[in-house]
C-alpha cells in the first residue's frame, strides 16, 4: 500500500458520489441484466431445462459478485493492490466455469477458452507485477477513500469482464456447434496478431523503463514506434479475433455479444486507456520538442510504419 495520506473526503463529496452511485449502478445492472438475457438465449442450463439457470447468465451475475466481495476488504484496507489480480482471476474462472458446465464442447469452445484463460493469466500477472513494483495505483488515490465511488469501481470492473467476454461465452454456452471455417481462421489470425502485439510493446516498455539511462525519458522505439499505444492496438485486434471466432454459432439476440470488442475499443479509446495516458505524458513531456515531434510523427493508436 502507499505510504502516502489518504486525501480528505468531505461531506460534500461524499453526497456528490453517493448521488452518483445511486445513477450509475442501476444503469450497470441494467446493462448487465440485458446482456445476460441476450447472450444467454438458446443456452446451456444448470438446475435442469425448466426453471434452471442460463450458464451465460450465471457467469454475468459472477463476474459481478466477485468484485463486491473483494470491495470490502480492499475499502477496508484502504487498497487496490488486489484489484487487478481479481478481474484476472474472475476472467479465468468464469470462461472455465462456462466451459465446464456446458455439455458436449467442441474445438471452437476448447480454442476460445484457452484464449481468454492465456490472456488473462499473461496480462494479470504484468498487472501485478507492476503494482507490486510501483506500490499502488495513482488511478485510485482520489477514490479510494470514498466508499461509494470506490464500489462504482469495482462495479464497472465486473461490467468490463462481462462485457469483453461476452461473444466468447455465448459461443462456449450456446447448443449450436459449426465446423471451422475461414471466418474461425481469420479471427484465429487476428488474435495471434493482436496478442503478439500486446505481448510485445508490453515487454519492450517493461525494457525500457527498467534502463536507468531513460529514466524520465518517453519511449518512441520498437512498436512505440510505430504506435503511442500499440498495446491498446493489440487488445482491441484480440477481442476482434475472438467475436470473428464466435461468430459462426451465434444467432437471434446472441448476436448482441458481437458488442464485446467494440465495447473493449471505446473504453480504451474514449474512457480509462488512451485519454488518461495521453494526458499524464502530455502533463510531464508536453512543450518538449523531442516529445512533440514523436506526437507528430507517431499514429495515437493504429500502427503506422515510422516516417522518416
Amino acid at each position: 500500500m502507499s505510504s502516502e495520506p489518504a486525501p480528505t473526503v468531505t461531506h460534500e463529496a461524499r453526497r456528490e458520489a453517493t448521488k452518483a452511485v445511486v445513477v450509475i449502478l442501476p444503469v450497470v445492472v441494467l446493462l448487465a441484466a440485458g446482456l445476460a438475457i441476450a447472450g444467454g438465449s438458446g443456452g446451456a442450463t444448470v438446475g435442469g431445462a425448466a426453471g434452471g439457470i442460463g450458464v451465460f447468465a450465471l457467469c454475468v451475475a459472477l463476474a459481478f459478485i466477485v468484485q463486491w466481495i473483494a470491495y470490502v476488504p480492499a475499502y477496508l484496507r484502504q487498497t487496490e493492490t488486489f484489484y487487478d489480480l481479481t478481474g484476472a482471476l474472475t476472467h479465468i474462472g468464469i470462461v472455465v466455469l462456462a466451459f465446464l458446465l456446458t455439455p458436449n464442447p467442441d474445438v471452437r469452445s476448447i480454442v476460445l477458452t484457452a484464449m481468454v484463460v492465456l490472456w488473462a493469466a499473461r496480462l494479470g500477472t504484468f498487472l501485478v507485477t507492476r503494482i507490486r513494483k510501483a506500490g499502488h495505483d495513482d488511478r485510485f488515490d482520489v477514490i479510494k477513500p470514498n466508499a461509494p465511488r470506490f464500489l462504482v469501481a469495482w462495479t464497472l470492473q465486473g461490467l468490463w469482464i462481462a462485457m469483453t467476454q461476452a461473444a466468447a461465452l455465448a459461443a462456449i454456452t450456446g447448443t449450436t456447434r459449426a465446423p471451422i471455417d475461414v471466418v474461425t481462421i481469420v479471427g484465429l489470425v487476428l488474435w495471434l496478431a493482436g496478442f503478439g502485439m500486446e505481448v510485445v510493446a508490453d515487454a519492450q516498455k517493461r525494457a525500457f523503463s527498467a534502463d536507468p539511462a531513460n529514466r524520465g525519458r518517453f519511449i518512441g522505439t520498437g512498436l512505440w514506434a510505430w504506435s503511442r499505444h500499440p498495446n491498446y492496438a493489440g487488445e482491441i485486434l484480440l477481442w476482434a479475433g475472438i467475436a470473428l471466432i464466435a461468430l459462426p454459432v451465434l444467432s437471434g439476440l446472441q448476436l448482441v455479444t458481437l458488442v464485446s470488442p467494440v465495447f473493449v475499443a471505446l473504453l480504451l479509446i474514449k474512457v480509462s486507456g488512451v485519454p488518461m495516458l495521453e494526458a499524464k505524458a502530455d502533463k510531464r513531456w508536453g512543450g518538449q520538442p523531442d516529445y512533440e515531434a514523436y506526437k507528430a510523427r507517431t499514429p495515437v493508436l493504429i500502427p503506422r510504419p515510422p516516417r522518416g
